[in-house]
């Protein structure tokens, strides 16, 4: 018999529908805190999570000093389903729109994975609203090698097939992997994998391939907001190289975090103080030297 995990969701932020006319209803997690000077955070999550699954770990320490907003992108999560191809474009214009009608004039847009081209268009396309990036387990282009093209080519040839037998034992047995029994998050593994069916399959593989089309080396040099890059420093799928080079072409600070491509749920309490400590660095807030372990 296989193992069952109960539906525990974690301590969220409220969620509401933000309507905004000819765009349609998005779904947002969102705090406001009680000094109203207060910075505006922005979370721009990763490709095939949601706001949520991303950044949950990070969301109470965050509030404790700023305003949070977390969008789901489009086909992840709640987000939108238009009947029309994923571009990063367009979940950049969103995260835009979204921000005009809740009155929010200025944010630090923090991008995890595929959040990062979204934050970095989002600054791009919209400076003025963009105050400061930070950009976490992220690159400026997935495109660069021969291996990387062969990788996306192979997922598209896959990912059909993989999107119609894929079964929930076989999501369950993914999780549970890396959420083994002794991991502060296990009582919230229920939720983690129902969060993740949430994802619509034709919209995720769009955005798979609108990341492997995404270059920034051309402009982000032009980008002239302040940055900071948590350099995910094991990570098997962005690699640090490719981590270090976003760094360099921003001229942004780097804080390195130990751990793979999803140390976000892997160390939980390391992913939140990182986080927080890379909004205040672009913020000009000076920040302690974390203590060693």
């Amino acid at each position: 018999m296989s193992t069952r995990f109960e539906i525990d969701p974690p301590p969220l932020l409220p969620g509401r529908m933000v309507s905004i006319p000819q765009r349609g209803e998005f779904f947002i997690r969102q705090s406001t805190h009680k000094d109203a000077t207060a910075p505006v955070v922005l979370l721009m999550h990763g490709w095939t999570a949601s706001s949520d699954l991303n950044f949950f770990t990070a969301y109470h320490e965050l509030s404790e000093f700023a305003s949070v907003i977390g969008i789901d992108h489009r086909g992840h999560g709640r987000g939108l389903r238009p009947d029309v191809s994923f571009t990063l474009e367009d979940c950049a214009d969103d995260a835009a729109a979204v921000c005009a009608a809740l009155g929010v004039h200025q944010v630090v847009a923090v991008g995890y994975s595929m959040g990062g081209p979204i934050a970095m268009l989002l600054a791009r396309r919209h400076p003025t609203l963009v105050r400061g990036l930070v950009l976490e387990a992220t690159a400026l282009e997935w495109r660069g090698k021969a291996r990387e093209r062969a990788q996306f080519r192979v997922g598209r040839l896959l990912g059909p097939l993989t999107r119609r037998f894929i079964r929930p034992s076989t999501v369950r047995f993914a999780f549970s992997r890396r959420i083994t029994r002794r991991h502060p998050l296990r009582t919230h593994l229920g939720w983690m994998m129902s969060e993740w069916r949430r994802n619509d399959p034709w919209h995720v593989a769009q955005a798979g391939r609108a990341i492997a089309r995404f270059d920034a080396r051309p402009w982000a040099g032009t980008l002239s907001t302040s940055a900071c890059v948590v350099l995910t420093t094991n990570d098997q799928l962005v690699a640090p190289s490719k981590q270090r080079a976003l760094a360099e072409a921003l001229r942004a600070n780097v804080l390195p975090l130990e751990g793979d491509h999803f140390v976000n749920v892997m160390k939980p309490t390391e992913f939140s103080s990182v986080t927080s400590r890379a909004v205040r660095v672009v913020l000009g807030v000076p920040v302690a030297a974390p203590t060693a372990r």
